[in-house]
This record gives C-alpha cells, structure tokens and sequence, in this order.
C-alpha cells in the first residue's frame, strides 16, 4: 500500500512539473506570456531590418504615389524582367526611384535657383524622371549582349547532349548546369524554362516565355527552329546544327559590319586629334626656320 502510494505521488509530481513547462514554453500560452513579462525570460530584441528592406520600406509610398495604368505597369514589368528583375518589389523600387529622382532634381533646382527658371525646372524634374528608364534600358542592352555572347556555346552543348541521347529538355537543363559559371544569364534562363516544363506548361509555351523574358532575335530564331522541329517530328539534334551554323555567319557578318564601320567612326577623332599634331609636326619647324629668316629682314 504504501509503495502504491508512492509511485502515485511520483506520477502526480511529475504530471505537474510537465504541464507547467509545457503550458511555460508554449508559444501561444497564456502563462508563458506572462512569465516572459514578469523578467524571468527575456524576449528576443528585434532585428533591424536590412538596408534592401528600408529602401523598400521607403520607395514603397513613393510609387504608389504615381498613377500608372495597367498597360504601363505591364510594359515596366516586362522591362524590369528583361533586366533580370523578376520579384514584384523590383517594381515597386523602380516606380519609387522614378518619383524620388524626380523630387530630387526638383528640390535642387529650388534650393540652387528658385523658381525663377521655370523651364530648368521642369528640364531637371523631367530628366531625374526619365533617368531610371535610362538606366534600366542600358541594364537590359549589357544583358542582351551577355546572352547573345553566351548563346553560341549553349548551341554547342545542347548539339552534343542531344546526339547524346538526351531529350531536349533535359539537355537544356544538363546545358544550364555546365554554363552556370560561365554565362550566368542563359543559365537562369534554361533553368526557368525547365521549371514551367515540370510545372505542366507545354514546350512551345514555355520557350515563347523564353522569348519574352530576354527580347533577344537570336533566342526569337532560335525558338522558332525548335517548335516547328518538335511540330514536325524533324531531327532536333540536324536542326540545332544548321542553326547553330547560321548563327555563327551571322555573327560573322555582324562582326564584318561593325569592321566595315570603323573606318568611317575613325574619321572625327583622326580630324580632330591627329591631323592637327601631324600638321604642327611637319610644318612646325618650317615655320620657324622661315620666321627666323624673314624677320631681320623686314627689320631693315
């Protein structure tokens, strides 16, 4: 009876002692709350929140403050996509410094001039308002170049995963992988197009998006290739070949023009710097040889 007794108020002990930690260290208790309010445990300080998350914070009524129709959002959205932006805040914080170089030039041209320029005014707002575009359309042009740059290589690849044996799609994801160093653009890009292929997006869907995230004609060309090859049941591996071949005289022959442009961009610089030193070289000293010599004479 009394070890009965004994093992009873054992059990009954550390029933309780269970229950009061477990009701303490709840997160959504009542007497945890209040514990932690009395001292015994003190709360976590709160973080402050990173420099990208204040800028935000900060842009966020500043672009609310523009009222943008839906075909402008759009077009800025694409935009920013084409830059490699994708996340909806890259929006925000595009519309926001839009508005704040806007405010920016304003306050400056007041605190510099006042008003009595209205037409510096208005130059200067415009031109911290279109600054940003300015921006980003070069932010696209670069990466343009850097897919355009990359996309011989991923030709190449893709030819000799797909003669492999590899389907197109997983060629593409094999080609993504080996250029993640290398050209960093086309592989995020080759990676997304994966991504909606296992979501259930069909092929011809997904490398239309292709299309439309980077706006570069040599991924336009290439897309077609592959869609009229995967509709008419031709050779993937013959028809990435001979476009992989056009291509590359393409790129000759753009090379050939930008060549062929030179001689006539080279004209202004040799005119304005050269031929004037070339001029003062050579005549430079017949001049002063012939100033010598006429001046004691008209001396006399």
């Amino acid at each position: 009876m009394a070890f009965a007794l004994t093992i009873l108020v054992f059990l009954s002990v550390v029933a309780v002692i269970f229950s009061f930690g477990a009701a303490a260290y709840a997160p959504s208790s009542v007497l945890g709350a209040r514990l932690r309010a009395l001292g015994w445990q003190r709360e976590k300080p709160q973080e402050k929140p990173a420099m990208r998350e204040r800028i935000e914070q900060a842009l966020d009524p500043l672009s609310k403050a523009i009222p943008l129709s839906p075909g402008e959002v759009s077009r800025a959205r694409a935009w920013l996509i084409q830059a490699g932006y994708r996340d909806a805040r890259h929006l925000t914080i595009y519309v926001g410094s839009r508005l704040a170089c806007a405010l920016f030039g304003f306050a400056l041209v007041v605190v510099s001039s006042g008003f009595n320029s209205p037409v510096l005014l208005v130059s200067v707002t415009a031109l911290g308002f279109f600054l940003p575009r300015f921006v980003l359309k070069r932010l696209i042009r670069n990466r343009q170049l850097r897919i355009k740059l990359g996309l011989p290589d991923a030709l190449d690849l893709t030819v000799i995963c797909v003669e492999a044996g590899l389907a197109l799609d997983q060629a593409l994801m094999r080609v993504g992988q080996d250029l993640q160093h290398a050209h960093r653009e086309l592989s995020d890009e080759f990676h997304l197009v994966n991504l909606e292929m296992r979501a259930g997006k069909p092929r011809a869907e997904a490398l239309r998006n292709l299309v439309e995230r980077t706006g570069v004609d040599d991924i336009r060309s290439l897309v077609g290739t592959l869609i009229q090859t995967d509709r008419f049941g031709t050779s993937v591996a013959q028809a990435l070949r001979v476009h992989s071949d056009s291509l590359r005289t393409e790129r000759r022959q753009r090379a050939e023009e930008q060549a062929a442009k030179t001689t006539i961009k080279m004209v202004i610089p040799l005119v304005l710097f050269v031929l004037p030193s070339i001029i003062f070289v050579t005549l430079g000293p017949a001049v002063i040889q012939l100033i010598r010599t006429l001046m004691p004479e008209s001396a006399r």
